[in-house]
């Protein structure tokens, strides 16, 4: 599910393609999303996705955190407990403040 940190832009966009190249059919919804400032974003999403090759749909609901300078996602971490993703977002905006 990728419930890590990726730091860098070349590190985020191969994360991405990875990611999103394992689906014929996908979609992240966002569910929330807080400006926490400071190049700092939250949001809850809802994925929903037909994996490469099945008829079925697999979901899940999981919170991602970035960082953001000059337009470009440096820092990516997803979390699937939202209250520690939420709580470790207004930190970091805190402690870039």
């Amino acid at each position: 599910m990728g419930m890590a940190t990726f730091e860098g832009i070349a590190a985020v966009r191969e994360f991405l393609e990875d990611w999103w190249g394992g689906y014929d059919e996908f979609r992240a919804e966002p569910e929330e999303m807080v400006d926490f400032g400071n190049g700092v974003l939250f949001g809850i999403f809802v994925q929903k996705g037909r994996p490469v090759g099945s008829s079925g749909e697999v979901g899940v609901r999981y919170a991602a955190m970035s960082i953001w300078v000059e337009g470009l996602i440096v820092r990516m971490t997803h979390y699937t407990d939202i209250d520690e993703a939420r709580a470790a977002a207004e930190r970091l905006a805190e402690e870039r403040g």
